[in-house]
């Protein structure tokens, strides 16, 4: 009589283990990714929109050593940690709890050969954390400074035409209405490439690093057989964080709040994985865009979370 409950637990504890592998399935799957050429590792100036602090890249081709942008084509090299960690953990605990449920851990052995699965699963758990130490401890760590957030803390700018920070290695850089213009039509292009899986059409958006973040993402939800789409994407407030010349280019980071329909759905079917076609979603980030100066075409070069 106690073998459905121990089953109906195995299946939680493995849905719960997938749970974060279908979270933020949109354009930059909820993490900070991208180059923001020599400011990378400096936290844009806090806006109105984007009060709170942003995160640290999770995905940079930018090394601390080297804060020049990043060379076009190395991101496609590259598989993200965050794809790669999800992947690792999905397996071992996937692998570990389907033997235990097939095999003899559950079914066999009374008491004791449930005693026996619980052991299992906790050396599989063992196991995954200790992968995961390992993996995080060989990773570069790159040396910011600052406060606890690991950014350089900056004086916010004004809004408007904006200003970037000065310095020896960049120059500031006034924007024009133009400009927003482009931005809010690439928020809304990349998302309508993404949905349709365009690879060709965010080429031509998207610096070649974050292409190939979408280009890994992509695969990651094709791999599990999801689908994720954006529709009716609306900016609903925006404002400029800070703006600059290094190196012949022009680079933008501006906070965007804005709503969306945001679902994701099994390929096979179209049952709906996560999301609510029904429902907008309220979501801010911070797109950092770069050209070639002067009159260049702006592309996506970084998209970062807020705290």
């Amino acid at each position: 009589m106690r073998r459905p409950a121990f089953l109906i637990a195995a299946f939680a504890a493995l849905a719960f283990a997938l749970a974060p592998a279908i979270a933020d399935a949109r354009p930059g799957g909820g993490a900070s990714s991208g180059s923001r050429g020599s400011r990378t590792y400096s936290a844009p100036p806090p806006t109105q929109t984007a009060p709170n602090a942003a995160r640290p890249m999770d995905r940079t081709m930018t090394q601390p050593s080297r804060p020049d942008y990043a060379q076009p084509g190395a991101a496609a090299q590259a598989r993200p940690q965050g794809s790669f960690m999800r992947g690792l953990l999905g397996g071992l605990v996937g692998a570990g709890l389907i033997g235990l449920l097939f095999g003899a851990g559950l079914f066999h052995g009374g008491f004791g050969g449930v005693l026996g699965a619980l052991l299992q699963i906790a050396l599989i758990g063992g196991l995954v954390w200790l992968a995961f130490r390992l993996f995080r401890s060989r990773a570069p760590r790159p040396a910011m400074a600052g406060g606890p957030t690991g950014y350089a803390r900056e004086a916010q700018q004004p809004m408007g035409g904006g200003v970037g920070r000065g310095g020896p290695a960049s120059q500031p850089v006034t924007l024009q209405p133009s400009d927003f213009e482009a931005f809010e039509r690439l928020l809304k292009d990349i998302n309508v490439a993404w949905s349709r899986q365009d690879l060709t059409a965010l080429r031509s958006m998207a610096t070649p690093e974050m292409t190939g973040y979408f280009a890994q993402d992509l695969q990651d939800l094709n791999a599990r057989g999801w689908r994720n789409e954006t529709a009716d994407v609306r900016l609903e407030q925006g404002d400029l964080s800070e703006a600059w010349n290094e190196d012949g280019q022009d680079y933008a980071t501006v906070a965007m709040r804005f709503s969306l329909v945001d679902v994701t759905r099994r390929v096979a079917d179209g049952a709906v994985v996560e999301g609510d076609p029904a429902r907008r979603q309220m979501t801010t980030e911070i797109w950092t865009f770069v050209r070639s100066a002067p009159g260049g075409r702006w592309q996506l070069s970084a998209i970062q979370q807020t705290r």
